[in-house]
């Protein structure tokens, strides 16, 4: 992960999303770290509008079905390497599960992302996209097991959000590429400081998490 720490290029990004290697394992494509940019800027941006206007920004009841009861104790950097690690999906799938959140929020005005739904929407719309592009998928069982989610529970996403975006999940070519280009914007245009700054918080929590292992380890030795 050290190597990513450098800074991100539009034109590595660009090489990434259309030859991503799955030769390292340890490789995470760059654009979970983008994705992970836009998307708390987005929550920010929905917790200023929450605290401006006093109210809830999903007004909708129907799409609350993502909201959960309980908020995961996870970043959307982590929980994003551990959908890619688990299930392999390639980085199209990223973006398409992006282009899908994106219309989501413009069919529905009123849904806004934020901590308590963006864990599920980020499952959902990854393994319907995942099913879109992919020829050979996982089990929704296994995806919610992945996302920490019931398989009833991961039944009832996927249809709720494939009834609720009317079956929409065609993307053509000229669409995706522009999203292409939107994440390259996102890299050139002030992202990358906020992109370096997820890495290096990600890189952080996983040193404190394993320094934390050793000791919990060193406590079980003495304890024998």
């Amino acid at each position: 992960m050290g190597s990513s720490l450098m800074p991100i290029s539009p034109r590595k990004l660009r090489s990434d999303l259309y030859s991503y290697s799955y030769g390292d394992d340890s490789n995470v494509p760059l654009v979970i770290s983008v994705l992970t940019s836009l998307i708390e800027r987005s929550m920010a941006r929905n917790e200023r509008k929450i605290g401006n206007c006093k109210r809830v920004l999903s007004r909708d009841n129907i799409t609350r079905v993502f909201d959960c009861h309980e908020t995961p104790d996870m970043t959307i950097q982590s929980y994003l390497e551990r959908i890619f690690r688990y299930t392999r999906t390639g980085p199209s799938v990223f973006v398409i599960a992006y282009i899908y959140i994106d219309r989501f929020c413009q069919i529905y005005d009123g849904f806004g992302i934020n901590s308590a739904n963006v864990h599920r929407l980020l499952i959902t719309t990854i393994m319907v996209a995942s099913k879109y592009v992919e020829d050979m998928n996982y089990r929704n069982s296994y995806f919610a097991r992945v996302g920490g989610l019931t398989t009833d529970e991961m039944n009832k996403l996927e249809l709720e959000l494939l009834f609720l975006m009317g079956f929409k999940l065609h993307v053509n070519v000229s669409v995706f590429e522009s999203y292409c280009c939107h994440l390259e914007r996102e890299v050139s245009v002030g992202g990358g400081y906020h992109i370096e700054r997820a890495l290096r918080c990600a890189e952080q929590i996983k040193f404190r998490h394993r320094r934390e292992g050793r000791r919990d380890d060193q406590i079980a030795r003495l304890m024998l």
